[in-house]
């Protein structure tokens, strides 16, 4: 049976989807964009801080189902320009530790809210 994860202290859903999905030992989280839950606002418009607000708002949506970044498996990363990578990944090797989930990092035309960088994970317990 699939479970509904919500949490105040990352974005609401803005539209017809849940923050993430728990079902069995998997949470199927989806994608994150720099919105700071207390304003709905993109955090700054550098891909430095909108990168360390996703990965804080995805840490919020862990959190609520008792998970860390320690649990994740999968990471897909969607940058509008690839030239942003570098900058990108400094950051997320804050947040994200060896053994480093599997990743997919894939250029797109545009995010909404015309966002920098929006990442999406999936998260097991062992």
């Amino acid at each position: 049976m699939k479970t509904a994860i919500a949490t105040k202290d990352a974005p609401a859903a803005v539209g017809p989807y849940s923050q993430a999905i728990a079902i069995g030992n998997f949470l199927f989280c989806a994608g994150q964009i720099p919105l700071v839950p207390a304003t709905g606002e993109l955090a700054g418009d550098d891909i430095t801080t909108q990168t360390t607000q996703v990965c804080e708002n995805i840490k919020a949506v862990l959190a609520a189902n008792g998970m860390t970044f320690d649990n994740v498996v999968k990471t897909t990363v969607f940058l509008p320009d690839l030239a942003d990578f570098a900058a990108m990944n400094a950051v997320y090797t804050q947040y994200f530790t060896q053994p480093y989930p599997a990743r997919s990092t894939i250029g797109i035309g545009a995010l909404p809210r015309a966002s920098k960088v929006e990442i999406e994970v999936i998260a097991a317990r062992a």
